[in-house]
């Protein structure tokens, strides 16, 4: 029997990590943004690395990533509160407790977790 409780801590944990990177690289974009706006440089051909637009790009997948994240992780506390936690998905099988463990948001099985998870 999986420890319900000791796994909505870990995902509330996880949660709360992944609003405060939601929250943080929404302002690096904004920042970025503006400054941006405020400057007459010409990131394209700056010689110095990086370019502006490379980097809100690297921000946006970051973000779009955490945003999914947390989707995950939030499906997973709803299935918690209906009380279909650790129960794969597909087959209604029990996921094994160290599957939980390295995804605690996972709703399948190892067997049915190919592409899924």
């Amino acid at each position: 029997m999986v420890d319900v409780g000791r796994f909505r801590g870990l995902l509330e944990e996880e949660r709360d990590r992944k609003l405060e990177l939601v929250e943080s690289l929404q302002s690096d974009i904004r920042s970025v943004n503006l400054a941006r706006q405020d400057s007459n440089v010409d990131d394209e051909h700056d010689p110095e690395g990086s370019t502006i637009a490379f980097e809100l790009s690297q921000a946006s997948a970051l973000l779009d990533q955490s945003r999914a994240g947390l989707e995950q992780i939030n499906a997973a506390l709803e299935r918690i509160a209906a009380g279909g936690y650790g129960r794969c998905e597909i087959c209604a099988a029990a996921i094994p407790e160290g599957r939980l463990e390295a995804r605690p948001w996972t709703p399948f099985c190892v067997e049915h977790a190919s592409g899924r998870s």
